[in-house]
């Protein structure tokens, strides 16, 4: 095998996972398959010791410490296909469309390839992706605190969400974009807490040249000021790596993963958002760290057998 651990996907996980590695003087090629999901954040927040920090320096600082492991190697790779063998796997893959591939072995192989959020199709919901239409109170709450506020969703989800970023301002209006799907029970519950609640139609969000939110254009015209929208957007995995190669996925899509971290093929493991859980930069690096633990021991389980 040319590498003991093959790392696919460079976030905070992966870049975590490659630092512990090498510090076990594990021979790791990380492969970086491009841009992360919060590089349309102006700052990352709750990461002790990097509360604010932008998202590329988050992750040019993480590149900068893996250079005193030599053991650790760094390509830009979009890995496309991975295939178990004998004692691991190979894979391939391409740094542009236009390479050729190149193949490569390794022992085991982490999944840190992350997520997408599907957006809803409507005008400025994307260009303000990040500062002002933010998908976790936990990150960005702080920032927009005591302001007028919407959550956008339907049903249970918008519900806890809307309950949830009520602890950051007084001011809270949920946005079902037509039937909200409102339990009785759920409408006595936001109406406790002084949410309000509108089922129009929108038409658009409304801008900044800063991508800050304005406000809200509903279809009949009317208009609702905010300064920042909140949703639990639904996910996509970002790579199909894990269900190409027959992973086991949850209900919900993201990466099953056992106890020690491994998915449901052996040798494959999963970290950070790719799994199920909280997803934050802070709690994604965590997870990288153990996953990159586990499989240094498994390896040395496999060299020093009973």
């Amino acid at each position: 095998m040319q590498y003991d651990v093959l790392i696919i996907g460079a976030g905070s996980a992966g870049l975590s996972a490659a630092l512990t590695l090498g510090r076990c003087l594990r021979k790791v090629l990380l492969a970086d398959g491009g841009r992360p999901r919060n590089e349309c954040s102006p700052g990352v927040h709750g990461f002790l010791t990097r509360d604010g920090v932008a998202p590329a320096e988050l992750l040019r600082l993480g590149h900068e410490q893996l250079r005193p492991y030599d053991t650790v190697e760094v390509q830009c790779l979009r890995i496309e296909t991975i295939r178990p063998q004998a004692g691991g796997f190979a894979a391939t893959g391409r740094g542009t469309a236009d390479d050729a591939p190149v193949t490569l072995t390794s022992r085991r192989v982490l999944l840190a390839t992350g997520v997408t959020d599907v957006l809803p199709p409507l005008p400025g919901f994307r260009e303000l992706w990040g500062i002002g239409v933010l998908h976790c109170p936990y990150c960005h709450g702080w920032e927009v605190r005591g302001q007028p506020l919407a959550v956008y969703g339907q049903g249970r989800t918008v519900t806890g969400l809307a309950l949830l970023v009520s602890r950051w301002s007084p001011d809270i209006v949920v946005l079902t974009d037509g039937p909200g799907h409102l339990t009785p029970n759920a409408r006595r519950r936001l109406r406790r807490q002084k949410i309000s609640i509108r089922e129009e139609p929108i038409a658009r969000l409304i801008g900044s040249p800063k991508r800050e939110l304005q406000g809200i254009e509903f279809e009949d015209g009317s208009r609702l000021e905010r300064a920042a929208l909140f949703l639990h957007a639904p996910q996509l995995q970002r790579s199909a790596l894990a269900a190409d190669a027959g992973a086991r996925l949850t209900s919900k899509g993201a990466v099953w993963v056992d106890a020690g971290m491994e998915t449901s093929i052996p040798r494959l493991y999963a970290a950070g958002d790719t799994t199920p859980g909280t997803q934050q930069a802070l709690l994604a690096a965590a997870d990288g760290n153990r996953a990159a633990i586990l499989i240094n021991e498994s390896l040395t389980r496999e060299e020093c057998p009973k």
